[in-house]
Parts: structure tokens; C-alpha cells; sequence
């Protein structure tokens, strides 16, 4: 990157600015900590040795965070897989069950807006359908931010809610469900689409949006017919920008089949434990008669069921990982 000669051929130069950034997610929070850590280690028993306390306690405090953030890069060494830097649209459909499904859909999209916010990922709204009393039917969102997808993988499956519905008069317990997809965004690939294999529907926007809503058929929807794959978005102002954002996701959806197809074949070989199936039941929410969230896959449990609502899912996602990679 040094070289006079760097910029000369641009495309080859942004690829390499690409991989590069990608390893200084490594080596500058590396470095970051070994030289706090190596203060701590020169600081802290001349602090002992003068009886300061309070730099003690300061120094005790620098290594506790020291620790945490070192954690946090080992978890982001589990995050090897080839889409897993990625970002990612992750999206969230209401399952059958009426108005208390879409209120279910509409809490989960809180729980993951505020994990995106804490991871410090940008957050759009791609496309949203509301309920017909309350809550969406589905919503998607592009996550943008170092390693989302790689985070968020373990998301993908059905969520199931167990709880007394507040729509039910009779204050009864209901069950819910929701399905949660999420896609990588892979943008610096090439996947060929045939016109002739698209069905593309076009209809007008819902929701907030001023004057331009409902005037014009400018939301896209677009059915890939050989596998089935259904995209829409309704996020920008014309049809055009929408029918383009739809495609970026329709073959992101398609790059992401052919790795876990070829990842699939490798495993069958190799005898390791394959990825979860789309459509399992992965985790369970449950407020009453007792409050737990549980992931049926890895047998992580939390009692705080309002803090894992609040966005906290680390300790799912990290016991996920641990298993699955």
C-alpha cells in the first residue's frame, strides 16, 4: 500500500485496502490490549508497595475490562467461516396465530434492534408489514457492522413465546411463534440471476413516508422460482432503487445456498456436526407461569427474560458459537 504504484490499477488496490482493514479487526485491539495489560503489569506493585488503594482499585478495574474485551476477541476467533465478517439483512416473519404472532414478531424486532445498537452496528429498516391489529407480520433489517452475520447466524430458526396474551379477555396462556432468517451480504461476489427464472410484483408502499406512500406502486417484491426465495423492499422512494436493493438480497440469499451446500458436502466427509436446519424450533421464551429463555440447541437458559428482551443474547450467541462455529 506504501508503493508510488498502489493506486495505478484502483480495483485491485480497493481489494487490498479490503483485506487489510479486515486484519487490523485483529492486530489493533491486539496490540491495544497487550500494551494496557503490559501498564497493569508495571504499574500495579509499585501501586501495592506505596499502599495507594485507589490506583489499586483502578488497576484491578483496567484488568477486569482488559480481560472482558480479550473474551470478546475470543469469541470473534470462533467467527472463521467464510461469510461470517459479512454484514446482513436479518429478518423476521409472524408465524400463524393471528395478532398475538404479530405482536410476538414486533417484540423480537425491539430485542434485536437493541443488540445491533449495542454491538454498535448501523440499523435500516429494508422492508416492514404491519399487523392487521397489532405488531408487523414481517420486517427486515440490514445490520451494518464488523462480523453481523457471524453474530447473528445463531439467530436463524424459530423463536416460540409462551405467555398470557394481553389481547385474551380471559387472560389465558398463549403460544407463539416467529421465524427468524438471516442472509450475508455479500456484495464483492458475482451471482448470476436469469430474468426469465424472476417473478416481480410491484405494489404500494405501507407505512410512514409521507406524500410519496401509497401514490405510486414503488414497492418491490421478487419471487426467485427455482428455489422459492421471496424479497421485497419498500424502503426507498422509487421503484427502481427498491427493485435493485431486492436483487442485492435475492443473490446474497443465493451465494449464501451455494457455501452452505458446499460446506454441507465437506462436513458429510469430514463427519462434523452439521448446521442447524432452517424451520427448527430453536429457542423458547417463556413469562409465565415462571420467566426463562432456553435455547433447545446448545441448553444455554436465562432467567432475566426482561434483560434478554432488552437486547442482552450474548451468552446465546456465544454458546452457539462455542458448539457450532
Amino acid at each position: 500500500m506504501a508503493s508510488s504504484s498502489f493506486w495505478d490499477h484502483q480495483e485491485a488496490a480497493q481489494k487490498v485496502i479490503a483485506e487489510a482493514n479486515q486484519l487490523k479487526l485483529w492486530t489493533v485491539p491486539y496490540h491495544e490490549l497487550k500494551n494496557r495489560f503490559q501498564d497493569v503489569v508495571d504499574l500495579l506493585p509499585e501501586a501495592i508497595e506505596l499502599g495507594d488503594s485507589s490506583l489499586v482499585q483502578e488497576l484491578m478495574q483496567a484488568l477486569s475490562d482488559i480481560d472482558q474485551k480479550l473474551g470478546d476477541l475470543e469469541v470473534r476467533k470462533m467467527l472463521s467461516g467464510e461469510l461470517d465478517a459479512k454484514e446482513c439483512y436479518l429478518e423476521i416473519n409472524a408465524g400463524a396465530g393471528g395478532t398475538e404472532s404479530c405482536d410476538w414478531a414486533l417484540m423480537l424486532s425491539r430485542m434485536y434492534h437493541r443488540y445491533a445498537s449495542k454491538k454498535g452496528w448501523k440499523v435500516e429498516i429494508v422492508d416492514r408489514l404491519d399487523g392487521d391489529v397489532a405488531g408487523i407480520k414481517n420486517i427486515t433489517f440490514r445490520f451494518s457492522g464488523p462480523f453481523a452475520f457471524g453474530y447473528c447466524k445463531s439467530e436463524k430458526g424459530v423463536h416460540r413465546l409462551v405467555r398470557i396474551s394481553p389481547f385474551d379477555a380471559n387472560a389465558k396462556r398463549h403460544t407463539s411463534f416467529a421465524s427468524v432468517d438471516v442472509t450475508p451480504i455479500v456484495e464483492d461476489v458475482q451471482v448470476f440471476v436469469r430474468e426469465e427464472d424472476l417473478k416481480v410484483d410491484t405494489f404500494r408502499a405501507s407505512g410512514a413516508g409521507g406524500q410519496h406512500v401509497n401514490k405510486t406502486d414503488s414497492a418491490v417484491r421478487i419471487t426467485h422460482i427455482p428455489t422459492g426465495f421471496v424479497v421485497s423492499c419498500q424502503s426507498e422512494r422509487s421503484q427502481i432503487q427498491n427493485r435493485e436493493t431486492c436483487m442485492k438480497m435475492l443473490r446474497s440469499k443465493l451465494y449464501e445456498k451455494e457455501v452452505n451446500e458446499r460446506q454441507a458436502k465437506l462436513a458429510a466427509l469430514g463427519g462434523e456436526k452439521k448446521e442447524i436446519a432452517w424451520g427448527n424450533q430453536i429457542r423458547n421464551y417463556v413469562f409465565q407461569p415462571y420467566t426463562l429463555v432456553k435455547d433447545t440447541r446448545t441448553g444455554e437458559q436465562k432467567g432475566d427474560i426482561q434483560s434478554v428482551m432488552d437486547g442482552e443474547i450474548d451468552e446465546f450467541v456465544v454458546a452457539y458459537l462455542k458448539e457450532f462455529g
